[in-house]
């Protein structure tokens, strides 16, 4: 049996927001790891949503089901680019999903803010200024 792998953040893959558009036009999924509330207000089309960390009244906690979650709506092998506000979660999750076993996973730099600001989002979708004040994680 093979060891666990182990990943520091900065050994994780990063791709820009433009290369992540591309990405995503072809084999990659997008897993967003913002709360479910930050990815109800707006989100990049077919992401799946697992979050990597809930606020309680205790503070921000990290989902103690992540792995499992995303085990079952995407498998090892896939193509994943994560994504949360403006990285830090991301290249959280990015560590913990490769130490699991997960090959192919990249962090989208500057996370769903930087999606925003390259003007990314739907026609459809608010304002730039407001979108980003949705997706901020507050205590």
């Amino acid at each position: 049996m093979d060891a666990p792998k182990s990943c520091t953040p900065e050994e994780v893959a990063t791709v820009n927001v433009i290369s992540a558009k591309d990405l995503l036009g072809s084999n990659y999924c997008y897993l967003d790891v913002r709360t479910p509330e930050e990815f109800s207000k707006s989100h990049i089309d077919h992401a799946f949503n697992v979050p990597y960390m809930f606020i309680t009244q205790e503070g921000k906690v990290k989902n103690p089901e992540f792995l499992k979650e995303v085990s079952l709506i995407l498998k090892k092998d896939d193509h994943i680019i994560v994504g949360c506000n403006s990285g830090g979660r991301g290249v959280r999750a990015c560590v913990d999903l490769i130490e699991a076993g997960y090959e192919n996973v990249s962090n989208m730099e500057g996370g769903y803010s930087a999606w925003v600001d390259a003007g990314l989002t739907s026609a459809g979708d608010k304002p730039a200024e407001e979108l980003k004040t949705f997706c901020k994680f507050r205590p």
